[in-house]
């Protein structure tokens, strides 16, 4: 029961001051009975509205009576709303995670210390360290400090995040409304302020003009600020635009062009002015403290940072087998270049909607170097399906080659698709009644919305008009291609379906026949089914006949299922039950009579077990083994005129059939420029380079683009953040402009310790650190 009724705790009880902790435990019991609105009368005690977690959703409404101790809204979550109706000890708000704290009056020292989420309204001045080590979490609201009059020393110390208002209203000191030495070691966040100030730390922070959009977010908030501390009469005092100025932290790549204070005079002038003779313990000990010089650069050191961008490839990319570089294209995304990210997968597929944001298994995934950490891999499926709006890529005129390619499906289209984008022209020969092999006839709409596929089929049309359909060939009509073709590509697929040698198979449905017939719904399935075969084709059967009204189906396999992904998923959410290791002994009219005797009920039994290739229109000296085509490593069979790809060569996904289809356009474009056809000899980077401790293991699921271009570690790949050149110690670390809009981080060996810092701390892992060899 939730209630809206004030709920007054005291601090003391008999006449005796109450332990914080005891008041805690009083504040908790209430917020976990369903109390929200609390008056508490305080008597110093510290820690006072924060971590109310029994609140579930219910917004808790703290006020505070009397002095309150140290740690106001500590830890406070977003749920909570703390108001203190006088002045406040130190640390308010400390590791604050969301609440909105009020302020009645001046707040001591550490105001918002370490900060992450929420707002702190003082309606007075506040001591030193306030806003220090704040930091920002870019899925929430940066969080805010407001403060009336002025701040104490120290403030913004290492400032991470976050918006710091002071309004130098009645300050503390009219002339100095930021303190001595603020913003030391700032790296991120904003303050506004107005009023007099004696300078702030040059090298970590910059005073920028005030956009008309960041006065308009002041002046809006302005306004709620001033209502919750009771003074909103001072708005149109606070309200001229030339008093404020706004100081922002320093990127990496301008504090590097900051003057920076070598080690010998740091020793100099702090080290040894503060421990050394007349400093804190100078005069305590007689111990030696002169520097010893173990620390070297240059040739003596013994490793050498090296920066290898994209030397290697990101495992995501190599996971993919038609080779996009995923890491690249969100890169692209972090840059607000999303169209691009999207036209970039047309260089590697003709299918970047329908393959990758729909049917594929996501290999990319599966490979992303965030796994090793148990973090939700970044989603390309809504990269993937944002590309069905990709535009057709500017194709090259056509250089007089021409390549026949034998099969409309995914894997033809594939290589048709790169020779075209390379100047070939390619003409597509297939026996079916439209374009797009099984992803046309055989997957079920269910998997696939029909108008993203039609899309991408209508750009493929533009790009190769050359398509004949219903087109049987034979072994004459296939030579004849060969004489009027530079080349042939071979990409059947394959047709012909696998059957077992029992009693009854006369009454087993093939799952190709079964699929294509539930496209159209010219099939009945009757209440039971039975799916010999239980890889992805099978699950996809299951979840068809789901469709069409089975309500018991069983899929059956000789060893553990090879389904797996959504295929699996989706045929377990309709209540298909696998079975395993079992063996189909007859085929009867009462259903699947398995060996040992056993008889599974069934109207219908498909089976699944796989296919072959239907190869006999292929000339002789196209060498085949097993019923499948021998090709060498660039996909080039034993005729060098024929190439194959897909199905045809071995079984495997849509993505590997569309890879293939890339190789062996790349090698007849090589083939056709008088080239030997070249392998690609990228190794995938080391995982024990990257480091993942930058990224939000909390995310599980992504919002948007924005949020996964943001999670992407980008391995292999620098994101130009420039935490090697803050971290590195000895400042021998620049970012060098070259030519193109590009750049690159160079390494000063004669102030270059070899520490390893830059490839330790690297996200991306592009840096290395390899031995030295002064003599080599």
């Amino acid at each position: 029961m939730i209630s809206d009724q004030q709920t007054i705790i005291t601090g003391k009880k008999d006449g005796q001051r109450l332990t914080s902790r005891i008041l805690e435990e009083m504040i908790q019991q209430a917020v976990a009975e369903g109390q929200t609105r609390l008056v508490v009368k305080a008597y110093g005690q510290h820690g006072i509205g924060g971590r109310l977690w029994k609140a579930g959703d219910q917004t808790v409404h703290v006020t505070i009576e009397g002095p309150a101790g140290q740690r106001v809204g500590s830890m406070g979550f977003a749920n909570t709303f703390v108001e203190v109706m006088g002045p406040c000890s130190d640390d308010v708000g400390w590791l604050n995670a969301g609440a909105t704290i009020v302020v009645h009056g001046n707040a001591a020292n550490g105001c918002a210390n370490a900060m992450a989420q929420g707002k702190i309204y003082v309606g007075g001045n506040i001591g030193s360290r306030g806003m220090t080590m704040t930091k920002h979490n870019p899925r929430f609201a940066p969080p805010e400090l407001w403060v009336l009059g002025s701040v104490g020393d120290y403030f913004g110390e290492f400032m991470a995040g976050g918006i710091a208002v002071v309004c130098g209203h009645d300050p503390q000191n009219e002339n100095n409304v930021l303190g001595y030495r603020p913003l030391v070691g700032m790296v991120g966040g904003r303050v506004f302020l107005r009023g007099s100030h004696q300078g702030f730390s040059q090298v970590d922070a910059k005073q920028l003009p005030i956009a008309e959009a960041d006065w308009q977010w002041l002046k809006e908030n302005l306004a709620t600020y001033l209502d919750h501390i009771g003074r909103r009469e001072l708005m149109a005092e606070l309200s001229h635009q030339e008093q404020w100025q706004l100081l922002e932290a320093r990127s990496p790549h301008e504090r590097q062009t900051a003057a920076k204070r070598s080690m010998a005079d740091f020793r100099k002038q702090v080290w040894d002015r503060t421990l050394g003779q007349g400093g804190l313990v100078g005069d305590l000990t007689d111990l030696e403290r002169d520097p010893i010089p173990l620390v070297v650069s240059g040739e003596l050191r013994r490793f050498v940072p090296v920066w290898e961008n994209r030397k290697y490839m990101a495992p995501c990319e190599a996971g993919c087998p038609t080779g996009i570089p995923v890491h690249q294209r969100w890169r692209l995304v972090r840059e607000g270049r999303i169209d691009e990210a999207v036209d970039l997968a047309l260089a590697y597929t003709p299918f970047p909607a329908t393959v990758c944001g729909y049917l594929c298994p996501n290999l990319c995934m599966q490979s992303c170097t965030k796994n090793i950490a148990r973090m939700a891999p970044v989603d390309i499926t809504q990269l993937g399906r944002a590309s069905v709006e990709a535009g057709l890529p500017q194709l090259p005129p056509l250089n007089g080659r021409r390549v026949a390619v034998i099969g409309g499906g995914p894997g033809g289209i594939s290589a048709a698709w790169q020779l075209r984008l390379k100047g070939h022209e390619s003409v597509i020969y297939d026996t079916a009644a439209a374009l797009g092999g099984k992803i046309a006839a055989v997957i079920p709409d269910s998997r696939i919305p029909r108008e993203v596929f039609d899309q991408e089929i209508a750009r493929i049309r533009k790009a190769i008009p050359h398509v004949h359909l219903q087109q049987p060939l034979g072994r004459e009509e296939t030579e004849r291609l060969a004489m009027d073709h530079d080349c042939v590509v071979v990409a059947v697929g394959a047709q012909n379906p696998r059957s077992l040698p029992i009693p009854g198979a006369e009454r087993l449905i093939t799952a190709l026949d079964f699929l294509t017939r539930s496209k159209t719904d010219n099939t009945s399935v009757g209440k039971s089914v039975v799916i010999i075969g239980a890889g992805n084709a099978g699950c996809d059967v299951a979840t068809e006949a789901a469709r069409l009204g089975a309500e018991n189906i069983t899929l059956i396999d000789i060893q553990k299922p090879a389904s797996f992904g959504k295929e699996r998923e989706e045929a377990e959410k309709v209540g298909a039950q696998f079975r395993w290791p079992v063996f189909t002994q007859e085929i009867t009219d009462a259903g699947v009579v398995l060996k040992g005797g056993e008889l599974i009920p069934a109207d219908t039994v498909v089976i699944s077990i796989g296919d072959a290739p239907r190869l006999d229109f292929l000339p002789k000296d196209v060498a085949t083994e097993r019923g499948f085509i021998v090709v060498d490593e660039h996909y080039q069979t034993t005729n060098p005129r024929f190439f194959a790809i897909g199905d045809a060569v071995r079984p495997g996904l849509l993505t590997d059939a569309i890879g293939s289809g890339r190789q062996a356009a790349k090698a007849i474009h090589e083939i056709l420029a008088g080239r030997r056809p070249s392998a690609s000899a990228s190794r995938v980077i080391d995982l024990k380079r990257v480091s993942l401790e930058y990224f939000d293991p909390r995310i599980t699921q992504y919002a948007d683009l924005h949020t996964c271009g943001s999670q992407c570690s980008s391995c292999g790949a620098c994101r130009d953040c420039g935490i090697c050149v803050a971290i590195c110690p000895e400042s021998a670390i620049s970012r060098v402009e070259t030519a193109g809009d590009s750049y690159e981080y160079v390494v000063d060996d004669q102030r270059c310790i070899g520490c390893g810092f830059c490839a330790g701390a690297c996200p991306c892992g592009v840096w290395d650190l390899v031995e030295n060899s002064p003599m080599g």
